[in-house]
């Protein structure tokens, strides 16, 4: 499973820069392409709201 931004997410670009793949995009809220996702966790472990996990 794909990890996904809750709308905990501020928009700081953290994530984007650190993602292996470039599965993250911007808009008016970052997504994960679920497709893209190799599921590694740096995205998780760098973002400093806490934004992005794995689905419940």
């Amino acid at each position: 499973m794909a990890y996904v931004i809750s709308d905990d997410c501020i928009a700081c670009g953290t994530c984007i820069d650190e993602c292996p793949v470039g599965a993250i995009s911007e808009g008016d809220k970052y997504v994960i392409n679920a497709d893209a996702c190799t599921e590694c966790g740096t995205c998780a472990s760098v973002c400093p709201s806490e934004a992005i996990s794995l689905p419940e």
